[in-house]
């Protein structure tokens, strides 16, 4: 690596508006943390946005040492390229684009356009989301083209189509969750995941309120709950209509909403009533008495919350718990009422606008389905060309990942590092290095970029303008702070580059974001999504707009459902939903469940986090969580080395025993990679709706690090 990045080590921070503190946003989660940046002594320094409507001046551990990344001494300021001798060595911007273009060609004219395809992020801006997407289908014209958010929301966002006809994570402002009495929260740690969120919650107890935390682990959100429910990992569905069960049996239902806004809700009853309280207590753990104390807590609340996140989504039964949980939320009435409702608790910075915008597979800009008639009729009116140059729906993020080599022989990756955050990852691995040819563009050479034929140095959150859509709808937009440093281009510059190059100059001919933006609101029109009546101005004057925005919502829509729902007849819908059992489950060999999720000081699969010194302090390396029962079984001190292995690979860890998790689970973080990928072990059973892999719930042994383990 040393003669890759020998040239960089120079001080690359430089201030586009010398002695100004410019307005933007953090780089990480959902949040979208208002930030001020400014130069002090030639380096860049963060501080809170004090009057940013979200975090109030609030920022966490990575969002205060997040300009530490613009100056890193491992910053990628020039394009590599593959040599004869198999070595990534500098080349001319102008080599590395060409090669991209040359050999994506060359692919799609031996093996067909769908040979090529496009793996984007949740981390890009929904300007770059847009023309991504474009990109896939009108450059290159290939069907393949997915992200990393289908790891993240796909379950949440499937759910909420079917039970409301719209996606939008939170569909009421942040703020509400203080004046919520009752809150549900199944399966997020927000104390850890993102910490500014907590204010919302600490103001929600002031007022005497309840939270309710559903989660096999003592999480640190968990431990400050008023119940905490630690059920089976796998179980969601059963808690939920277990719960749902006693709502009906004690009269604590709303059947004048029921019957005015809603729909299906006989079909559910009739379910539910098999859920009685002993059988759920026998299949999740949780004692009959919670169960009850819960369902009267929510019930008898004048306005309740059920907020989900990973560890119920990230399952192969992911939509079907999220519906489960939606359907309390219907028949309690809280849906469209005063601080209350349903909403998911979006990961990453732009996991809302990136799955509305065009880079999932099934879809064009406004979240349109890319198989709708008149959607593509539309889409193909705004870029300008025949519908029918536009290619049908393409492969699932994991599907795609797992056709490399196959029938897909060239990708090009943009913010993502699929061999730490995909699941089975030592495979996926294996298909990246069966490719005819990967290119990835990314500011640190990330252990994806590492296996690239090219890599293309890319330019981060505060050096570019662009929009950002956080987890409660509202869009912001994020200013340039800084310049990027000599040498290193955006994401759009680069996509606009590749698509003169591949013969459609005139359809990339963009000079800048705001320009995109323009034809954006266009494309956005009148789809689900809307986005048409927002405007960069209009962004700043509201300090972010809430879609949908258009004519007959000029200043945004900050709540949702107030009067009727995005479904055909404006009703919501109800789901009879069975429990099922995950894809794996424990067994004489592999005896225990293993989970996983983040911890405090890190991100997704860290290629930021674990190059900042403060926050690698913190937590240096992944550690196993296993309960004191286990420990003393297998004769195991804390911080001893074991290995974890499951039906795909093995890994060894230190242990970290605490009695807050459940006897029969192990949790690890998901944050590194090399041999301590925890994604080497987890499952890829996907969710039959959103194509979802089961992350969270795998069978997994625990051995002693002295014994050996079969290959």
């Amino acid at each position: 690596m040393d003669s890759i990045l020998h040239t960089i080590n120079a001080p690359i921070f430089a201030p586009s508006r010398v002695g100004e503190s410019v307005a933007t946003h953090c780089p990480y989660c959902a949040m979208q943390c208002g930030m001020m940046i400014e130069s002090k002594n030639d380096l860049p320094v963060v501080t809170p946005n004090q009057s940013f409507p979200v975090n109030n001046g609030s920022l966490c551990i990575k969002g205060w040492t997040s300009a530490e990344l613009l100056n890193h001494p491992e910053r990628l300021r020039e394009p590599l390229a593959r040599n004869a001798k198999g070595k990534l060595v500098p080349v001319s911007w102008d080599d590395a684009l060409q090669r991209i273009a040359v050999r994506f060609t060359e692919i799609q004219i031996e093996h067909g356009h769908d040979a090529a395809a496009l793996f984007g992020s949740g981390a890009l801006t929904n300007e770059k989301t847009y023309v991504l997407g474009k990109f896939a289908r009108i450059a290159l014209g290939t069907a393949n083209i997915d992200y990393n958010g289908r790891f993240c929301m796909s379950s949440a966002a499937a759910a909420s189509n079917k039970a409301f006809g719209i996606d939008r994570g939170l569909p009421f402002p942040v703020a509400d969750i203080a004046k919520a009495e009752v809150i549900l929260m199944v399966g997020s740690n927000s104390a850890e995941t993102m910490p500014p969120l907590m204010q919302y919650f600490e103001q929600q107890r002031a007022n005497g309120g309840k939270l309710i935390v559903i989660d096999p682990r003592q999480s640190a959100t968990a431990a400050n709950a008023t119940l905490h429910l630690k059920l089976t990992p796998g179980s969601d569905a059963a808690l939920a209509n277990g719960i749902l069960h006693i709502l009906i049996r004690d009269g604590l239902i709303d059947s004048e909403y029921i019957q005015s806004r809603t729909q299906d809700f006989e079909r559910v009853k009739g379910i539910v009533a098999t859920y009685w309280p002993e059988q759920v207590e026998r299949i999740t753990g949780v004692r009959e008495a919670l169960l009850v104390q819960a369902a009267h807590l929510l019930g008898r609340a004048k306005s309740a919350m059920i907020l989900t996140g990973r560890g119920t989504e990230q399952q192969a039964q992911g939509v079907n718990n999220l519906l489960s949980y939606i359907n309390i939320a219907l028949a309690t009435g809280r849906v469209g009422r005063p601080f209350s409702g349903y909403g998911t608790l979006t990961g990453q910075g732009n996991g809302q606008g990136g799955r509305e915008h065009g880079q999932k597979a099934d879809q064009l800009p406004g979240y349109r389905s890319i198989n709708d008639p008149a959607a593509r009729e539309y889409m193909a009116a705004v870029w300008g060309v025949d519908a029918n140059e536009l290619p049908k729906a393409g492969k699932s993020a994991y599907e795609l990942l797992n056709a490399l080599g196959s029938e897909i022989k060239a990708l090009l990756v943009m913010g993502s590092n699929v061999v730490v955050s995909a699941p089975n990852a030592t495979h996926i691995k294996s298909r990246l290095k069966k490719l005819d040819f990967l290119a990835v563009a990314d500011f640190f050479l990330s252990e994806t970029a590492e296996l690239a034929d090219v890599v293309l140095p890319a330019a981060q959150w505060a050096e570019e303008e662009g929009t950002m859509t956080n987890l409660e709808g509202r869009v912001i937009l994020r200013e340039r702070a800084v310049e990027p440093p000599a040498g290193v281009k955006t994401d759009l510059e680069i996509l606009c580059e590749l698509g003169k190059r591949l013969g459609r100059e005139s359809l990339f001919a963009y000079e800048s974001p705001r320009e995109v933006f323009e034809e954006f609101r266009v494309a956005t029109k009148g789809g689900l999504a809307d986005y048409s009546g927002i405007t960069y101005e209009k962004i700043t004057k509201q300090q972010g707009v809430f879609w949908p925005c258009n004519e007959a919502n000029p200043n945004g829509t900050p709540r949702m459902f107030t009067e009727k729902f995005a479904t055909p007849n404006g009703r919501a819908r109800f789901h009879a939903i069975r429990h099922l059992s995950p894809a794996e489950e424990p067994d004489a060999y592999y005896p225990f469940y293993l989970t996983t999720g983040r911890v405090l000081s890190h991100y997704q699969s860290g290629t930021q986090t674990r190059r900042v010194a403060k926050l690698v302090e913190m937590n240096a390396e992944p550690c196993a969580e296993i309960h004191p029962a286990i420990a003393r079984r297998l004769g195991l001190s804390d911080g001893a080395k074991i290995w974890l292995q499951t039906r795909r690979d093995a890994a060894q860890f230190k242990i970290k025993i605490t009695p807050t998790i459940r006897e029969d689970t192990v949790f690890v973080p998901f944050h590194w990679g090399g041999a301590q990928a925890i994604n080497r072990l987890t499952n890829a059973a996907l969710d039959p709706i959103s194509r979802m892999p089961e992350f969270k719930i795998c069978a997994v042994r625990i051995v002693r690090s002295q014994t050996s383990i079969e290959s």
